[in-house]
């Protein structure tokens, strides 16, 4: 799925416009990304938690030359999926087989 069928998939879900689905979901994203960028974790309960880890400067090797490289230190983000969210995807793979 990508971003404009998830906005179909919104708006079929919650009776809003596409236009109003897209707006939400640009909100919703610039929320987290936001709360992110500030150092904060954003918890959805029975969804899962977003939040930043920060990764140390390390060396590093350019497979073209097998060069050493530096990489430096950086932020990232990361998504740890909930319980409720875990068992639902895993409950209808298993329905597929």
């Amino acid at each position: 799925m990508n971003k404009s069928q998830l906005i179909e998939a919104i708006a079929a879900g919650s009776g809003l416009s596409k236009k109003d689905s897209e707006a939400a979901l640009k909100a919703t994203l610039d929320s987290i990304e936001g709360a992110l960028a500030k150092g904060d974790k954003v918890v959805l309960v029975g969804f899962g938690t977003f939040k930043t880890k920060k990764l140390a400067a390390r060396k590093g090797r350019n497979p073209a030359t097998n060069e050493t490289i530096k990489i430096p230190a950086s932020t990232v983000p990361t998504f740890k999926a909930g319980k409720s969210f875990k068992d639902s995807v895993n409950k209808k793979k298993g329905k597929k087989k």
